[in-house]
């Protein structure tokens, strides 16, 4: 196995391009590092991207936030803090695992994980309309996070997600997790939460995301549906969400059964709108 550093986004794709699928990225090798425990064999060549300015930079626009692919959780976390209209993002990366691992593992990381469930920053992005840049050999494309997720695991070699992409809207948001305290303080269930409310605390815009509930983290789009027009009020939205949640067919795992899962989420929606009005 080599690690080549790569000096630059250009360098990094030139390498991906010749390895082809013999080769992969190494940013903050969390994931890489279990891959024997998963029983998954490592890469004969990894490309490591973080001494790239680039994509280890935060941008806070007039417009919208950047977040380079290297940035670690930690990093985002600590750029994100004092802003309430990304509190969602930064509660995902500020809590998610545990510090050491948050201290390594990259934003980037985090989303292109296709068989990682319980990824935190997922669906927060989610619920703020994220989107994200993927560069390749031959050119780049801008397509929203909810198509990469359909996407990411049949991507070609040599392609590479570099940036994530934000629009401000100031709306309200919340992240709200429910860790598994014995298994590296991943969480059960996790719900993030954005929304808009008019003059009379009435839902303009909501948008909420359901994480490590399935194998890949959605919008509840049906719930979001449910809450526009009426006051953003705790107890009625859990009521709401508990009359929905048998849309989600949760997954099964040695620490947490499926059942469990989908059970919690009234809960979790409740806790998501109080700190959402309180933010």
């Amino acid at each position: 196995m080599t690690i080549y550093v790569a000096p630059s986004l250009a360098a990094a794709l030139d390498a991906l391009h010749d390895y082809g699928p013999a080769g992969a990225i190494f940013a903050g090798g969390t994931w890489i590092m279990r891959s024997p425990i998963r029983h998954e064999p490592l890469k004969g060549h990894y490309v490591a991207i973080g001494r790239i300015a680039e994509l280890k930079a935060v941008r806070i626009g007039t417009d919208a936030l950047e977040i380079g692919a290297a940035v670690t959780h930690t990093a985002l976390a600590t750029a994100l803090a004092g802003l309430p209209e990304f509190a969602v993002l930064a509660a995902a990366a500020g809590h998610s695992a545990n510090p050491a691992i948050r201290a390594m593992a990259t934003i980037g990381g985090n989303l292109a994980a296709a068989d990682f469930a319980a990824a935190d920053c997922v669906p927060a992005l989610l619920c703020l309309d994220a989107e994200v840049e993927i560069a390749g050999h031959g050119g780049g494309e801008r397509v929203s996070l909810a198509q990469y997720l359909k996407i990411r695991s049949t991507l070609a070699a040599g392609r590479l997600l570099c940036k994530i992409v934000v629009p401000r809207t100031g709306r309200k948001t919340a992240h709200i997790r429910l860790p598994q305290r014995k298994a590296g303080d991943y969480a059960a269930a996790i719900v993030s939460l954005a929304v808009s409310l008019d003059a009379a605390g009435r839902v303009e815009t909501a948008r909420i995301a359901i994480g490590s509930v399935e194998p890949v983290a959605r919008r509840w789009e049906r719930l979001e549906t449910a809450l526009v027009g009426h006051r953003l009020e705790p107890i009625r939205a859990a009521q709401t969400a508990g009359g929905l949640v048998d849309e989600f067919v949760g997954r099964n795992s040695v620490d947490v059964p499926a059942w469990y899962r989908v059970s919690v989420l009234p809960g979790l929606v409740r806790r998501a709108a109080a700190a959402a009005l309180g933010s």
